[in-house]
């Protein structure tokens, strides 16, 4: 029995409280990674969809690319990529799940009209930027899927050691501390007992 505790009743209530809330805060830990999980299975699966549509548009988004090289000239291609104003737009938002702080992160629409005069410009040109306007936003929204992911991730290391703190350690030695008590409490009111039989056959 832990020497810090005394076998009162008193202790022993304590103690059959502290195991009750190490029970409790294990369940609530076990919840709360069973939770965590969930939700970084479905970002993982989400990351894996959205790394296809960036495949498969960054192919479309060079092949129109390189045939507005062949309709326009390297020379002009560049020219007109100048043209194009630098992203300013992008805005981040934290949202909690289960007391993760994850991002959430927003870009504006790409504008429908070209950046660039359509005189001498082209149909692939106009492609390839379609294209690589929605590169952009695929990357913007995996970029913030694979932030939540990792921060998930960490928290669900982190209550995963708590769980095992609660259950391989607080909660065998609260069990451990309630029996020794109660054995040290009966053992007393066996001693009580005989003694208060031993004065009463005496009498």
């Amino acid at each position: 029995m832990d020497s810090a505790f005394v076998a009162t009743k008193g202790n022993l209530m304590r103690a059959k409280a502290s195991l009750a809330l190490s029970k409790q805060g294990f369940e609530l830990m076990d919840k709360k990674r069973s939770i965590l999980i969930m939700e970084l299975m479905s970002l993982i699966d989400r990351a894996d969809k959205i790394q296809n549509n960036i495949d498969s548009t960054y192919s479309q988004a060079y092949e129109a690319l390189m045939r507005a090289n062949l309709d326009l000239g390297l020379h002009m291609v560049e020219k007109y990529c100048r043209t194009i104003p630098k992203e300013e737009s992008l805005t981040i938002k934290l949202r909690s799940v289960m007391g993760v702080e994850i991002p959430e992160v927003s870009i504006a629409d790409p504008s429908s009209t070209p950046y660039y005069g359509m005189m001498d410009s082209s149909p692939s040109l106009d492609e390839a930027l379609k294209k690589f306007e929605q590169v952009k936003l695929f990357t913007v929204e995996l970029a913030e899927v694979e932030n939540s992911a990792y921060r998930l991730a960490m928290s669900i290391k982190k209550t995963q050691k708590r769980a095992n703190a609660l259950t391989n350690i607080l909660i065998p030695r609260y069990q451990k501390l309630v029996k020794d008590i109660q054995i040290s409490l009966e053992e007393k009111e066996r001693e009580e007992f005989i003694r208060l039989k031993v004065i009463k056959h005496k009498k």
